[in-house]
């Protein structure tokens, strides 16, 4: 009896550590809802068992988003016997269901604002649900242990690189980037935190981020490409168009000519100065900053202090035209770490000392409630020229910029105007010297 109790036990335990063994590598499945086809949402899951023997993964969903790139990671995942569980944030979701005995599906129940059915199996090689086959992929170096994501549409012509928005890889534009190769060597970049990037715990400064950019195109020898960037991208560019404006021909901004692009003094930004602000007091610690603070502190008092008033009057004034938000059910979502790291790292550039174009969506599109009604328009109107337009006048201001606006375009402006943002493009790539 003890014989069978203890080759009961090691069965047991050697069935654990198979399980622990083999369940890393890829799984996939798909959610119906309904009989819809537009109901259809495909799941694919990555699995991998760390050196520590924790679980890690990531979670792809490839049909409720336009960037196959979009990976979400798996902030906890488990495996006791053949229970298999898994959550990610933003949005919530949790995943529970059992691995079965031959290792090849998880069949268990999806939750995310309600309960859905969803196996996973594991594919093949020729299952396998790939992304779009018209770019090659590679991961480059650029920082000590940080490898970045580098995809290759090819195309004939001068470099052309493109660079995301917040939360987004390159693969958002893969519909958009085939359509610039007949001019253009055309590549995208996914910044560290995103993607199939690293995700280091450190490194998200705006001159940061513009250096992994740099250590990309010196990895690729590339002479003087165009960059393009959209959204929070603006910052890279400026970075380097502030600081190395040697390496690039010209800078093109997707809707990302914001204040972390380009700093108005004569406007500020709340944010940025709040950072720059808590920069200079810390110098003031003892051992923390210059052994003569005579010219910060006078910085201090002169500038600093000022300008951040004027910012909290601004804000108190815009507090107490607002309407009290509603009671929360629970505490707010905690921000993705790499989205945080990288607004905490927003920096001020005031000068950018090349060509550039700057494409707004000036006014953004709105509902068509706004749209139809002329009073609701109106206010809309003023309110995105304050400040949408406050940035495109200053962008006007750079002797080496090209502004265009956009009426009613989406912040996605390379979706919404495709052929706009095609033709300003090439029309402004076209002027640029060419690169000797």
């Amino acid at each position: 009896m003890r014989n069978c109790t203890l080759l009961l036990v090691l069965f047991a335990s050697g069935a654990r550590a198979l399980f622990a063994q083999d369940i890393s590598g890829d799984w996939q499945g798909t959610i119906k809802t309904g009989d819809r086809e537009t109901g259809r949402y495909r799941y694919l899951l990555h699995v991998v068992k760390e050196k520590n023997g924790s679980w890690s993964g990531t979670v792809r969903t490839i049909d409720q988003r336009i960037d196959w790139g979009g990976l979400r990671p798996v902030t906890s995942l488990s495996l006791a016997g053949t229970d298999f569980k898994f959550v990610i944030e933003q949005p919530d979701g949790s995943y529970e269901g059992k691995v079965s005995p031959d290792l090849t599906s998880i069949a268990g129940t999806w939750k995310q604002g309600q309960s859905q059915q969803l196996e996973f199996v594991r594919p093949t090689e020729e299952t396998l649900w790939h992304d779009d086959p018209r770019h090659t992929t590679q991961l480059i170096t650029v920082d000590k242990d940080v490898k970045v994501e580098v995809l290759d549409w090819g195309g004939s012509g001068p470099p052309l690189v493109l660079l995301t928005g917040l939360g987004n890889s390159p693969h958002i534009f893969d519909q958009f980037a085939p359509k610039l190769t007949a001019n253009y060597h055309v590549y995208g970049i996914s910044r560290r935190g995103f993607g199939a990037s690293s995700s280091p715990e450190s490194g998200y400064e705006a001159d940061r981020l513009g250096d992994d950019v740099l250590a990309v195109l010196d990895a690729l020898k590339l002479s003087r490409p165009v960059l393009a960037g959209h959204s929070i991208a603006g910052e890279e560019l400026s970075s380097i168009g502030s600081r190395h404006p040697e390496k690039v021909s010209g800078l093109i901004y997707l809707d990302a000519g914001y204040s972390y692009a380009l700093y108005d003094s004569a406007r500020g930004d709340f944010y940025i100065d709040l950072k720059d602000l808590e920069r200079k007091l810390e110098q003031l610690e003892p051992g923390k900053g210059p052994r003569d603070p005579k010219q910060l502190v006078q910085d201090l008092l002169e500038t600093s202090f000022p300008a951040f008033e004027k910012q909290l009057r601004q804000m108190q004034k815009n507090i107490a035209g607002a309407a009290s938000p509603p009671p929360s059910a629970g505490p707010p979502p905690r921000p993705l770490f790499a989205v945080a790291a990288i607004n905490s790292g927003e920096q001020k550039y005031t000068e950018i000392r090349v060509p550039l174009l700057a494409i707004f969506a000036l006014p953004h599109s709105t509902s068509s409630a706004v749209r139809n009604d002329p009073k609701k328009l109106a206010e809309y109107e003023t309110r995105e020229e304050e400040f949408v337009g406050a940035q495109a006048k200053a962008f006007e201001r750079l002797p080496s910029a090209k502004v265009v606006r956009l009426p009613f375009a989406t912040h996605y402006v390379f979706f919404s105007n495709e052929a706009d943002v095609l033709r300003e493009m090439n029309a402004f790539i076209g002027s640029l010297p060419p690169v000797q």
